[in-house]
């Protein structure tokens, strides 16, 4: 038997090998029945006859046949030959209609792919172009007839390369990828050559193919080689930009390149500002450096000269009795004339008097009554306080950073009102470092590296933990039964009730429908005469080079498709690859979609609950140490949950901080004069209730706002009571030290001496604090929700905080006072001790310090030179660094330092090929119904080459400019598609209760008989408005499956909204971005897809029908976070132009319209907010929000640190400014050093130790740099740029001094002249009582002169008062 199968076969091979290859002759004809050698397919594979016979004349409805299916191969009725039957026909047209269904977009591909197959199985000329190679006897309908399994197919070079020219860029609108990705194998679109196209349809092993055909492609001219009398077929094929012969028009740009219209490349970025070839901004920074510089050299000299000039004059004796200092001002030593006292200058006094006298009386009144006041101060504090039983607090990122009318905001809304919400995303990146690859030697593919990760028992290890994952179950009390993923689940394909496999998880076991018996699927096949093993690997190769097919080319025969039924891409299963080499891949991706619900739904707080033991079972398998794996995972709860729980852990380093702050206050405004008394001088209780009134105010404003239903933030609770402790605290020092340095007076009171202390210092807190308050209520202009309510509510906390300083406070230092004065310890008030306090000031350590070795060092000609050139060069500098800080807040930086997020967005960045999808979303007012309509967005043949999705296609040319790597998908073209009655998609019943209703690819055709559509004649298919309406739905609801690939449901369902008239109200077209991985990319991103979408809305505008108000957005989920960095620095200048107005206006007018001191009180905060930024961008602290918070807390802070001592200096009365600026130095300089700088940096110090990243930049390090910068500028520049430029003495001041003193001396004066003509006036008999008398004048003058001297006294108290303004 052996030897006749052997005997047959070779007889056989010799009857095929001596085949003639004529012309006019067929090599096989008719159907023989099923190919016993293929096994499951997606079609019947019927195999036709061999038979080598003349060409049959068609006619009649043979002839309409091919004309309907080969319409190349028609000559006319009477003419036309052909090597198939009906039967052939109509199974060929079964073949083309599944291959035309992804290549119909464009007609001459559509009309080269039909030609191909016409010539192989229909050409009159056969037996020229074609080779049987194996026969099969197959037995059909009861006959045994020999049938055609295998034949080569010869075609030239010419025709095969311009057949596949026409094809490779057709693309597949639903995914954005190219149909020829699905055409190709394991190829994919990328690496398709033409051979490797003609092979993959010649492979039965495709599911589509019925038999095997070796494509052979002959350069034009070379005969060696072939067959005797075979001659390759070299017909014309079209190029993708001519029109069919069937009236076909050119193929659109989107998927024929030679059809485009000639575009300019978009413009580039903008250049780098650039001056003489180098860094504009540098240059200009050196050029305000050399004329600062310059302009200060020149003062220098014209005060020397003038300097000169004025000893010439003294040596010459034209002095007049007015000296000059040495910066060339006139030192008022001579008498005031009152007409020499300006209008402005007599304001100023009259201000500072009427302060002086208001706060005087007040504070007498609130010491003689302090347990009252106490009283009435707690109960409005109480009230307030009581709306934190309503505060509402804001962790949604979306409402605190994002303004409701902001456009991103509105854009959101307007999404998710039309569409579902952005899925929630749960996702696992593994990898599996150390794991060596492998490599295989596949059958199919050839040789094949694989990476350790890419191996059968990780794969397996993966499928068991997302099976783990999928069988999640839980108690939900919002459902009142047990949940499963299957209740929140992405089910894209039965939205409406989804089982688990509905659900959509993307993952490498999805290519094996998660199916371990898939997994372990083996089969020997047998290719080209080689017979090999095939496996998963074979299926893995094609599968992510071909994720659209339904049937790999394996003899395993199975599915891509994920179990939910839509494909995998390669992108969501594996990363970490190389110009699409997936075999290498270095990642595993698993991720989990589930449905976004509105926060207020109960479904919401399921998915959450879901989320919560996704975690809990990720975070277990990752502590077990058999994992093969390492990864990074995240939930879509993870950012808000990692940013509240690091605020959590965060809240012990804030109190400490506090409390820090609180012991350094309650033992810095000690007196400490003697061991014996240190429990009577200390403080402490005072330093608590400073620390009570600024929290007391911190809660004040807190209730207010949630009375009124302003929301608070974390940033809120973090940022208010520390900029409030500072402001407050240097109130506190002043007002404390202020009343340490003090002698009570004969006679006075305490509560007259508290009073009077008052109103030396509170018309200076009171200007801070004004300031301050007012540039916080200015910047709740802003339009950044998280900028307004801290505005809102840090204006709130510094006005409540002067108040309770002017009431509580007020009432607690005199109780203390009260216990000085009787000796009494302050912790254990029974106890008393028996030193005496001493009747003399008590100026400290400090101010002496300050007074007798800073001030005149920082002062000194040499060091204020040095001083100015260095804060010129530093102001200099910093405005070169601010134009180069980096906007944006990466979310990294909001994330712990511990947290699990961190890995994963390194693995995200690393590993991900792909970036977020974006929608291009329509608007109301565009008629999609019209020709002009479909035309204006679709992008297939006919369409618009300037269409809404063409425009995007243009786009994703320049990747790199435009942010976008994908097309976007689109419902038009596919609904056009879907209609082609090309396509088995759209077909009408004939019979049954459903006649003339929508009918379903996969049902007989018996049933469903007709076409929605007719074939148009120019081959351009647009559905009239009532088409339109008709199937629309039909199309939305229609699953894709391998007869039908266009059905919309899954991709569609959700893109298309209509109202109840059917008008399309909203619609949407996704693309996908590059990879961003930084602020400025997606910010950029941004940016150019709005550019993008308002030149697409501008077209579609000049459609006929489009409504005015008609608009095309992009929208993706980052934006409505990003968008805050388009605008974020005209929004910052605004805001801080905002606080910096009442630094100023305040200054002028509580100084008495002090103009050059608000001007150098407004110069000096500048220069530390510049200075700031530019530290930003040495120390790598990013300008966003955040920063910005802290910019507007800078100007408050910085008031602290300047407006004190800018007063300090105004109202002193020695004769001249360096003099003056180093009584300001000494002793204001010493209470905000104590106040300010020392109060801050203990507390910023201990907030280096949090946890959260946030907090360490943007609290601890530009805190810092605020407070040191702060104190530099005040305590350094501020001295040394008032003794050059300050003003100068109040002339009104020096005239009441003046007048006060010549009252005096005239009163002394007259009663001297008294006292002397009493004297006269004795009789010289009473000579003896005159000597008593005389006796007794040793003791009588003094109490005759006491009166004079009691006005000398108060003329002194009164200079003495008005010094201290």
């Amino acid at each position: 038997m052996a030897r006749v199968a052997v005997l047959i076969a070779l007889l056989a091979s010799l009857v095929l090998s001596n085949a003639q290859h004529e012309p006019g002759y067929c090599a096989f004809y008719e159907e023989c029945g099923r190919n016993p050698s293929v096994g499951e397919t997606l079609i019947d594979p019927m195999v036709p006859c061999l038979n080598y016979s003349p060409a049959r004349a068609l006619q009649g409805l043979h002839y309409q046949r091919l004309k309907e299916v080969c319409p190349m191969l028609d000559r006319g009725e009477k003419n036309t030959y052909a090597c198939c039957s009906r039967s052939q026909l109509d199974a060929l047209e079964d073949s083309l209609t599944m291959s035309k269904a992804v290549l119909i977009r464009c007609p001459s591909c559509a009309e080269n792919f039909a030609h191909l197959h016409c010539i192989n199985t229909c050409s009159p000329n056969q037996s020229q172009t074609v080779r049987v190679t194996k026969t099969m006897n197959v037995t059909h309908e009861g006959k045994v007839r020999e049938a055609v399994v295998a034949y080569q197919a010869f075609m030239s070079t010419t025709f095969a390369d311009a057949a596949f020219q026409s094809c490779k860029n057709v693309r597949i609108p639903a995914t954005g990828g190219f149909a020829i990705g699905t055409m190709c194998g394991r190829y994919g679109a990328k690496l398709c050559t033409p051979q490797r196209w003609y092979d993959f349809q010649g492979d039965s092993s495709n599911g589509l193919a019925p038999l095997d055909i070796d494509f052979r492609l002959i350069p034009e001219g070379v005969t060696e080689g072939l067959p005797k009398g075979v001659v390759p077929y070299n017909g014309k094929a079209l190029k993708c930009n001519e029109t069919t012969p069937s009236g076909g028009l050119v193929c659109s740009c989107q998927d024929c390149q030679q059809s485009c219209p000639v575009m300019p490349p978009p413009p580039l970025p903008a250049e780098p500002f650039r001056l003489m070839g180098t860094d504009g901004f540098l240059v200009i920074s050196i050029i305000l450096l050399c004329f600062f510089l310059f302009a200060f050299v020149l003062y220098l000299s014209v005060c020397c000269w003038m300097k000169i000039q004025e000893k010439k004059d003294e040596a010459k004796g034209k002095g007049r009795g007015k000296g000059k200092d040495q910066n060339g001002n006139n030192v008022t030593q001579q008498l005031i004339d009152p007409s020499e006292v300006t209008r402005i200058e007599k304001t100023s006094l009259a201000a500072q008097e009427f302060l002086s006298s208001l706060f005087r009386a007040w504070g007498t009144l609130i010491a003689s009554h302090p347990f009252k006041v106490l009283l009435l101060a707690a109960i409005p504090v109480l009230i307030l306080a009581i709306g934190l039983m309503h505060i509402e607090l804001t962790t949604d990122p979306v409402q605190l950073w994002s303004a409701p009318s902001s456009r991103a905001r509105r854009e959101k809304d307007f999404h998710d009102k039309y569409f579902d919400p952005f899925f929630r995303t749960n996702q696992l990146i593994l990898t599996a470092p150390g794991r060596t690859g492998h490599t295989y030697d596949s059958l199919l593919f050839g040789q094949q590296n694989f990476s350790g990760i890419i191996s059968k028992d990780l794969i397996i290890e993966l499928l068991e933990l997302q099976t783990r994952i999928q069988n999640i179950k839980f108690w939900s009390e919002d459902l009142n039964r047990n949940a499963s993923l299957k209740d929140v689940c992405f089910a894209p394909l039965n939205p409406s009730d989804p089982s688990l496999t509905d659900c959509a998880v993307n993952s490498l076991p999805q290519y094996f429908q998660n199916s371990l018996a898939n997994l372990n699927a083996k089969v020997n096949m047998t290719k080209l005469g080689q017979t090999k093993e095939v496996d998963w690997r074979d299926h893995f190769i094609y599968c992510v080079n071909s994720p659209l097919s339904f049937k790999d080319i394996t003899d395993l025969g199975l599915s891509c498709m994920a179990d939910y039924g839509a494909p995998v891409f390669p992108f969501l299963a594996v990363g970490g690859y190389d110009n699409e080499d997936y075999t290498n891949a270095e990642a595993l991706i698993l991720t989990f979609s589930l449905n976004n619900y509105d926060r207020r739904d109960a479904r919401f707080k399921v998915a959450l609950q879901w989320e919560n033991e996704f975690l809990k079972i990720v975070q277990e398998y990752q502590r077990d140490p058999n994992t093969n794996f390492t990864f990074a995972y995240m939930a879509e709860r993870s950012l808000e949950d990692e940013i509240n729980r690091t605020t959590a852990e965060d809240i012990p380093i804030f109190m400490i901080s506090y409390a820090v702050v609180f012991v350094y206050i309650a033992v810095a405004l000690g007196e400490y004069s003697s061991w014996k008394r240190i429990l009577v001088d200390s403080k402490f209780l005072v330093g608590l209730g400073g620390i009570l009134v600024v929290g007391w105010s911190v809660l004040a404003s807190m209730g207010f706002y949630a009375w009124i239903g302003i929301p608070s933030s974390l940033v809120i609770l973090q940022v208010v009571p520390f900029l409030v402790l500072a402001v407050g605290a240097d109130n506190i020092f002043i007002f404390v030290l202020e009343y340490q340095r003090d002698v009570r007076r004969p006679g006075e009171k305490r509560e007259e001496q508290i009073g009077r202390v008052l109103g030396n210092v509170a018309p200076s807190m009171l200007l801070c604090s004004v300031s301050e308050s007012v540039c916080f209520f200015l910047g709740g202009l802003s339009t950044m929700p998280a900028v307004k309510s801290f505005a809102l509510y840090a204006a709130l906390a510094v006005l409540m905080d002067f108040m309770l300083q002017m009431t509580a406070f007020v009432a607690l230092l005199s109780l203390d006072a009260r216990r000085q004065d009787n000796n009494r310890c302050e912790l254990v008030c029974c106890v008393t001790v028996s030193s005496q306090r001493p009747n003399k000031p008590n100026e400290g350590f400090l101010l002496p310090l300050m007074r007798k070795y800073y001030a005149p060092v920082l002062l000194h000609p040499v060091s204020r030179i040095v001083v100015m050139v260095v804060f010129i060069f530093m102001l200099c500098g910093s405005l070169f660094l601010m134009f180069h800080v980096t906007v944006g807040l990466d979310q990294e930086l909001a994330m712990p330092q511990d947290s699990y997020m961190l890995e994963y967005f390194k693995y995200l960045y690393k590993y991900f090929e792909v970036g977020v999808p974006t929608y291009f979303v329509t608007t109301k007012g565009f008629n999609f119904t019209t020709v002009e309509g479909m035309n204006g967005v679709c992008s297939s043949v006919g369409c618009d080459q300037f269409s809404l999705t063409q425009k995007i296609q243009y786009a994703t040319e320049y990747p790199e400019l435009s942010y976008l790597a994908i097309p976007a998908n689109s419902w038009v073209d596919d609904f056009i598609d879907w209609l082609n009655p090309g396509s088995k998609c759209c077909r009408l019943y004939t019979l049954g209760p459903n006649a003339g209703q929508f009918c379903p690819a996969d049902k007989s055709p018996f049933l469903c008989g007709r076409k929605c559509m007719k074939t148009p004649s120019n081959g351009v298919l647009r559905p009239s408005v009532e088409q339109f309406n008709r199937f629309l739905p039909d199309f939305l609801g229609n699953r894709p499956d391998l007869q039908c690939p266009k059905g919309g449901l899954g991709a569609y369902d959700k893109a298309v909204v209509r109202d109840d008239s059917g008008e399309i109200i909203a619609s949407r077209f996704m693309a996908y971005h590059t990879p961003l991985t930084n602020s400025k990319e997606f910010t950029a991103a941004l940016q150019k897809a709005r550019e993008l979408a308002h030149n697409i809305t501008i077209g579609m505008r000049k459609i006929p029908g489009t409504s005015p108000d008609f608009e095309v957005f992009p929208y993706t989920v980052t934006y409505v976070f990003y968008e805050q960095y388009l605008t974020i620095v005209p929004e910052g200048l605004f805001n801080i132009s905002l606080c910096l107005l009442p630094t100023f206006v305040v200054c002028c007018l509580l100084l008495g319209m002090d103009v050059i001191s608000g001007l150098l009180n407004l110069l000096t905060i500048v220069m530390i907010v510049v200075d700031t930024v530019g530290v930003m961008t040495l120390w790598g602290i990013d300008y966003n929000a955040v920063a910005l918070i802290n910019l507007v807390t800078a100007v408050g802070i910085s008031v602290e640190f300047v407006s004190h001592l800018t007063r300090s200096f105004a109202l002193s009365t020695k004769p001249t400014h360096v003099e003056r600026a180093m009584e300001a130095t000494a002793n204001m300089g010493s209470a905000v050093f104590a106040g300010v700088a020392m109060t801050n940096l203990p507390g910023i110090i201990v907030l280096a130790f949090a946890k959260a990243q946030l907090i360490q930049i943007f609290f601890f390090r530009l805190n810092l740099v605020i407070t040191l910068l702060g104190m530099a500028h005040g305590l350094i520049f501020l001295p040394v740029l008032l003794s050059y430029f300050g003003p100068g003495v109040n002339k009104a001041v020096l005239l009441q001094l003046q007048q006060a003193k010549a009252k005096a001396s005239q009163e002394l004066e007259l009663s001297n002249s008294t006292r002397k003509a009493y004297y006269d006036n004795l009789s010289y008999e009473d000579n003896e009582r005159r000597q008593e008398l005389d006796s007794a004048s040793t003791t009588s003058p003094t109490g005759a002169c006491r009166p004079s001297e009691n006005m000398a006294k108060q003329h002194m108290e009164k200079e003495e008062r008005i010094d201290r303004f």
